[in-house]
């Protein structure tokens, strides 16, 4: 992320499993994936947003 951003996949203690979280440059989450039951799987999560996050339109529902 060209902002400093960034994502990160990490073991939960709680629940012993691996979600991802994008944080903005100011640190604040802004967005977290399912827990997946292995890193692998959070990487693979985290590659599916990289390349489908900027080409998807935004719908507003109001």
């Amino acid at each position: 992320m060209a902002d400093g951003g960034r994502y990160r996949a990490a073991l939960s203690r709680l629940v012993r499993k691996f979600p991802f979280r994008l944080k903005a440059s100011n640190g604040q989450i802004i967005a977290v994936g399912e827990a997946n039951e292995s890193k692998a799987s959070a990487r693979n999560g985290i590659d599916s947003v990289k390349r489908h996050a900027a080409d998807t339109p935004v719908v507003d529902d109001t």
